[in-house]
């Protein structure tokens, strides 16, 4: 079975060319059950909507992770969609493109994502102006890209909110090795680790985040999540951490992670009161 069987909609994200090629060639391989996707060189969203009874036209654009080399696609995306979709959320999963180096090309896939949701937030059920993002690892370094690098002519795409599981933030000595180099190449500018450590370009119209991650965390350490909440907290930004005591890195919805109903309650509060606040 496809691990995009129960979407309701699968849209390709770019008609014709997109703005920027990543060069890669072989392709697309999915693992079973899509647990590992890599190769992605054709950007697409698959949409989950809740039922109608328990809409609350929110939604939520999902990144998995991967370090930029792959997509950790089942438990970071297809099953936090449907978890979003059992509280009423609709889940929109990106599957980015990776970049080869190509540092442009998971943002744009992202902006393009978030423009098609709000495009077609009537036709969805969605409200406009409750639409978030959320990213897993190097997914989460696309999310607070997403959130800290946002078009507004034409369709704005900046996020209403931001969902940060154990996220790559930085670009500098503390960041994931891997991810930095599929993004920005083996030997990157200033310019661009500056561009790409988040922490450094939040405002004060970034959106609110809530941060999830474990204190063992090896594979990215906590330092990114702790950065990226002090610079929201100097611009006035609401913004939410929790780091549990142990689990590593890369649990995502897997419900053998020793705090999943923890998390998965804290995530469903903070969504209620966002969702008041919005």
């Amino acid at each position: 079975m496809s691990a995009t069987a129960n979407a309701q909609k699968i849209v390709k994200l770019w008609e014709g060319n997109p703005p920027s090629e990543n060069g890669i060639t072989a392709p697309e391989n999915h693992n079973e059950n899509s647990e590992w996707v890599t190769n992605v060189s054709n950007a697409e969203i698959a949409i989950y909507l809740p039922n109608r009874s328990t809409n609350t036209r929110m939604a939520v654009l999902i990144c998995p992770g991967g370090g930029y080399g792959g997509l950790a696609y089942n438990h970071e995306g297809v099953q936090f969609a449907e978890w979003l979709n059992s509280k009423g959320i609709a889940g929109v999963i990106l599957k980015y493109r990776m970049p080869n180096k190509h540092k442009e090309i998971p943002l744009d896939d992202a902006q393009q994502a978030m423009r098609y949701i709000r495009d077609n937030a009537k036709e969805l059920n969605i409200d406009a102006n409750k639409i978030g993002v959320a990213g897993f690892s190097a997914g989460g370094h696309l999310a607070s890209t997403v959130s800290t690098h946002y078009a507004i002519k034409g369709t704005s795409t900046r996020p209403d909110f931001s969902i940060l599981f154990y996220p790559v933030v930085t670009m500098s000595l503390s960041t994931h090795g891997g991810s930095r180099t599929n993004l920005l190449g083996d030997n990157p500018e200033a310019h661009d680790i500056n561009m790409f450590s988040n922490e450094k370009q939040v405002n004060s119209n970034t959106p609110p985040a809530i941060l999830l991650l474990s204190d063992d965390d090896k594979v990215v350490l906590p330092i990114n999540s702790i950065e990226y909440y002090n610079a929201l907290k100097d611009n006035n930004i609401p913004a939410t951490m929790y780091i549990f005591p142990e689990g590593a890195h890369g649990w995502g919805m897997r419900t053998n992670f020793k705090y999943y109903d923890q998390m998965t309650t804290l995530l469903e509060m903070w969504l209620k009161d966002i969702n008041g606040k919005l």
